[in-house]
C-alpha cells in the first residue's frame, strides 16, 4: 500500500485540515447519539439496565460497547484522515 503524500500547497493543507475536522465532528455526533441512548435508558428506563445480555446486565454490556465503539471510531478516523503540513512539521 502506498503512503499518502503530504499536501504541497497551503490550500491543499487547509483543505485537508477542514476535511479532517468535518470528519471528526461527524464521528463526534455519531458517538454522542449512541451515548445519548445510554443516558436516555438510564434516565427513563433504569430497570432495563438490569436485564441480562450475554451473561452480563445491559449497563455493563452497553458501557463496554461504548468504549469499544469509541476505539473503532478512532481507528476509522485515523484511516480516513488526510495528512496536513502540520503533521510533517513543514509549517512555522
Amino acid at each position: 500500500m502506498q503512503e499518502p503524500q503530504p499536501p504541497h500547497t497551503l490550500y491543499e493543507a487547509e483543505h485537508a485540515d477542514r476535511k479532517n475536522a468535518r470528519l471528526g465532528l461527524i464521528f463526534f455526533f455519531i458517538y454522542l447519539f449512541v451515548y445519548g441512548g445510554f443516558v436516555a435508558i438510564c434516565a427513563f428506563r433504569l430497570s432495563a439496565m438490569s436485564q441480562p445480555i450475554l451473561g452480563v446486565n445491559l449497563a455493563v454490556f452497553y458501557g463496554f460497547g461504548l468504549i469499544g465503539f469509541a476505539f473503532v471510531l478512532a481507528v476509522i478516523y485515523m484511516l480516513l484522515c488526510h495528512p496536513s503540513d502540520d503533521e510533517k512539521g513543514d509549517r512555522a
